[in-house]
């Protein structure tokens, strides 16, 4: 594959930590990395020329999203997600899939009873071996969202990476049903990579590994996905109640997983997760950890996190981190940006956003240094 490879340059002497480099058609992603969600095409409140001039290589964007608006083949019509989004540099999608099922366990219905839209126990329909029929939150209709039509959605869209129809059962669930649930999962993600063989566009295809935190089903699906020709794998599904859970899932996990190819922690993404993530061998990590603390007001610094609304900081005439060369650090100061949160400005929420994804660009630039040099 001339379009999509990863080229492994270092494995630290001290962890399973390593550095590498993938590349796409629409350039390199050096790892490990941190990617920023884009749920709806975007970073909450920057655009896409901030954030390329940031240097975030690799941003994601959510195929449930972007189906129900402005839909895909709005996008296709477009001339593809980066061509709509004004975006040059690689993209990955997901399936659609942890939305859908979120409408049924929780999250997304937690973020529509956060937006004051009423979630009926009517949203996920009915699941069953073609896939999911569930009803829009937008406008009510029904739709069905199968194995090839999530991966027909991502055609339309044209990331760089793109992510099989996967099932995603809450953390307490019953055995038997965890079972039944991978299985069918595993049916869906080979019939997800028949469809996108059919016409591989010059994007990749990450394989979901599942299986709870049962250690014993994860092995599993590593063993049966492995043997299928995907371009990398994604951890993803229940990764536990605690950070402890993950990270002993991580252990027993990547261990298992093809070292040739690269690897991505779905959904995780916090200071503490990559710094415990990475020495296990994690290559890029997905969160809206850094926008999301953002507009609450925190900024990441080298200090530790800073509460920009704190009135301690109404007369400080200084950047929000001295040692930060972020256009926000750059040109506005510490008091002015106070200011903007208390006046409930929006340009406060652009300028901490802007700090935020800036510092962790560097944080992993960072991580790379000190993985060539053995210090992790």
């Amino acid at each position: 594959m001339t379009y999509f490879r990863f080229e492994l340059l270092h494995t630290s002497k001290k962890s399973r930590a390593r550095v590498g480099k993938i590349h796409t058609p629409h350039g390199v992603i050096d790892t490990p990395n941190f990617v920023a969600v884009g749920t709806n095409g975007t970073l909450k409140a920057l655009d896409n020329d901030m954030v390329q001039k940031i240097g975030l290589q690799l941003m994601f964007c959510n195929t449930y999203h972007l189906m129900l608006q402005p839909g895909t083949e709005v996008v296709r019509q477009a001339g593809g997600l980066h061509r709509f989004i004004h975006r040059d540099m690689p993209i990955i999608t997901d399936s659609g899939g942890f939305q859908v099922f979120s409408l049924a366990y929780g999250s997304v219905a937690n973020e529509l009873k956060s937006k004051g839209i009423k979630k009926t126990d009517g949203m996920v329909l009915k699941i069953s071996e073609d896939g999911v029929l569930f009803r829009s939150y937008r406008d009510g209709s029904k739709m069905l969202l199968t194995p090839e039509t999530s991966i027909q959605a991502q055609k339309d869209l044209g990331a760089d990476i793109i992510i099989p129809f996967d099932e995603l059962p809450p953390y307490h669930i019953e055995k038997k049903l965890l079972i039944e649930s991978l299985e069918r999962t595993h049916r869906w993600e080979e019939r997800s990579l028949k469809e996108h063989l059919k016409d591989p566009q010059q994007q990749a295809m990450y394989a979901v590994v599942h299986g709870g935190v049962d250690v014993e089903l994860r092995a599993k699906s590593c063993s049966f996905l492995s043997k299928l020709p995907f371009d990398g794998f994604a951890i993803g599904g229940s990764l536990g109640k605690t950070k402890h859970e993950l990270f002993e899932l991580l252990d027993h996990t990547v261990v298992q997983l093809d070292a040739s190819k690269p690897n991505h922690l779905l959904g995780i993404g916090d200071l503490e997760s990559i710094e415990q993530s990475i020495p296990k061998g994690i290559d890029t990590f997905d969160s809206s950890y850094p926008t999301r603390a953002a507009r609450h007001g925190v900024a990441i610094t080298s200090q530790g996190p800073l509460n920009l609304t704190k009135g301690e900081y109404r007369n400080q005439f200084r950047p929000i981190d001295a040692t930060c060369s972020c256009p926000t650090c750059a040109n506005f100061t510490l008091a002015y940006i106070h200011h903007l949160f208390k006046a409930k400005e929006m340009t406060a929420l652009t300028l901490a956003s802007v700090h935020n994804l800036h510092q962790m660009v560097e944080i992993m630039k960072a991580y790379r240094q000190k993985i060539l040099q053995d210090q992790i």
